[in-house]
């Protein structure tokens, strides 16, 4: 058996460093393919590359909150949950003061008499041991209660610094958060001026129609990459096959979609997935188990997130506010991932949301759960 073990040992540690490298490897991939994408000619300068750089500012500050958000209630929580254990402390140090006053006081009156005095006023042998017992019980009593209670005096010691140490820390997050959220707002305005000044260049349906057509070249282009990347790398030991759900997979989100799968846009094209209006900042989910594979703003997509499910199977989200996740980390099913916006140009908030098998767009529809 040791010996299986030793031969065992090794291959594991060796995968365990495989993937390490392979997920460096998908990071360093995903961020040259950001870097070349930023830098195309095209966008340099252009309407789109203020477009993109206001949004991705905006879906920052949005990850930004959310999480100053989050330390505000866990300090919060923190801050009441000490100050419960104050509360109970000082009641039981009122307690053991009051016990060991009587105690005291029960002390001063058997002290009056020494052991040596109830040992010779003792007649009977069954009386003295227990007199004798109970005169060692009692001082042994009131040692233990007088450590409980030096106890308690020390443990209050250590709370108050941690009460004021969060209570300080609480307040510099809501002070942060108020910042961010000011920021935010200003972030927005700039966002509104590009996209006025971008739809000003596309005015035609036959300019909004070449504009569509090449965002899905380019996101064609994007997938291609990505499947390059991520060829050589397997899912974890747990993973349950993308296939064997078919049907019974949750939404991203609730709500119904305003397109059918398949069905004609605008300009002509055909829906290669679903949008899904929702409440701008309304948390996005993952499908599927998967590795996200890209986390970044796109090009006629805007904030999109891409999951790789393995075998061959993708899902996408698009037009996010913001992504909560980074490229390489591996996502539970159901999951946030990140949150309903308008990014990409979009006039209303909605997620819009694809699976890709083997590179081809697939209808949802046979794949998330009915009704």
């Amino acid at each position: 058996m040791l010996l299986i073990l030793i031969a065992i040992l090794p291959v594991q540690a060796d995968d365990k460093a495989d993937t390490q490298a392979q997920l460096l490897k998908l990071k360093d991939d995903m961020t040259r393919l950001s870097s070349e994408l930023r830098s195309d000619k095209e966008e340099a300068g252009s309407l789109r590359s203020a477009l993109r750089k206001s949004e991705t500012a905006i879906g920052q500050l949005q990850a930004d909150i959310q999480k100053t958000h989050d330390q505000l209630m866990w300090s919060r929580n923190q801050l009441a949950e000490l100050k419960q254990q104050r509360e109970q402390l000082l009641g039981a140090r009122g307690q053991q003061q009051e016990l060991i006053t009587r105690e005291l006081q029960t002390a001063y009156q058997m002290g009056r008499q020494s052991q040596l005095k109830i040992l010779l006023n003792q007649e009977q042998p069954d009386t003295l041991a227990r007199s004798m017992a109970y005169y060692e019980y009692f001082y042994e009593a009131r040692k233990q209660h007088i450590e409980q209670y030096l106890g308690i005096l020390a443990r209050i010691d250590v709370l108050e610094p941690e009460i004021a140490a969060t209570t300080e820390q609480l307040q510099d997050s809501e002070i942060t958060l108020q910042k961010q959220r000011q920021q935010l707002v200003q972030g927005k305005q700039q966002r509104q001026a590009d996209l006025a000044r971008l739809n000003s260049t596309i005015n035609t349906k036959d300019l909004r129609l070449k504009k569509m057509s090449a965002d899905r070249q380019e996101l064609e282009r994007l997938l291609e990459v990505i499947e390059e990347a991520i060829a050589e790398m397997a899912p974890p030991l747990a993973y349950q096959a993308f296939a064997e759900l078919r049907g019974g997979m949750p939404w991203p989100i609730s709500g119904k979609p305003t397109n059918r799968y398949g069905g004609r846009r605008n300009g002509g094209l055909k829906w290669q997935g679903l949008s899904i209006p929702a409440e701008e900042g309304t948390v996005v989910s993952s499908i599927h188990q998967g590795r996200v594979v890209f986390a970044d703003w796109f090009r006629g997509s805007g904030l999109l997130l891409i999951i790789d499910h393995g075998d061959g199977y993708m899902s996408l989200y698009a037009h996010n506010q913001a992504l909560l996740r980074e490229v390489g980390e591996w996502i539970p099913a159901g999951a946030a991932i990140s949150t309903v916006g308008n990014s990409g140009g979009q006039n209303q908030a909605a997620l819009y949301f694809e699976i890709r098998e083997n590179g081809k767009p697939t209808d949802p529809g046979r794949w998330l759960q009915s009704g």
